[in-house]
């Protein structure tokens, strides 16, 4: 995974495909950021973050494309993304993901959480079993190398079984919690 100067970023697999890019990410201040979107190698958008301004803990939520796009305030969430408090370790993350509740109506029900520091590129992301399903790093030249490169490139393991275009927003806005 590597972010480009543009503040967008580019995410290539083992063999060098392109899987995962964002154009346009631009360093806005939050209330002035409309969405980011996520999308596959080819430019197909998968989903649609975007800040929710009044926030104590600095939230962000997930849409489906469509529905993000198209409408000034979407109603179905795929998922929210928070810092669990202001007060606490900053680089702690919570996400709370779309469930049916008794009555078929969705809610938000913690889901994941992300311990570790983003910004050093050393976290994991955890399901709500406390199972890890992801892993960031820092990249290192070669597989013995003691050689870091920079915070722009990482590495990013998940887990077999798990939705990697979820993993990728997580990402996405851990970046912008910073």
């Amino acid at each position: 995974m590597g972010f480009q100067g543009t503040y967008g970023f580019s995410v290539y697999d083992n063999s060098g495909r392109l899987v995962f890019r964002v154009d346009n990410y631009s360093r806005r201040q939050k209330y002035l950021t409309k969405e980011i979107v996520l999308m596959d190698g080819n430019g197909k958008a998968l989903i649609c973050l975007r800040p929710q301004i009044m926030s104590m803990h600095d939230r962000w939520n997930a849409y489906e494309v469509e529905e993000c796009l198209f409408r000034k305030q979407p109603n179905s969430k795929l998922f929210s993304m928070k810092r669990y408090s202001m007060l606490q370790n900053v680089y702690k993350a919570e996400v709370l993901v779309k469930t049916s509740a008794d009555n078929n109506k969705p809610k938000l029900v913690p889901g994941f959480r992300i311990e570790g520091c983003f910004e050093r590129r050393n976290c994991k992301i955890y399901n709500s079993k406390g199972e890890e399903v992801a892993q960031i790093s820092r990249k290192t030249i070669g597989e013995t190398s003691s050689v870091l490169l920079g915070n722009d490139v990482f590495s990013l393991v998940i887990h077999p079984g798990f939705n990697c275009t979820m993993v990728m927003a997580f990402v996405i806005v851990m970046d912008r919690l910073r």
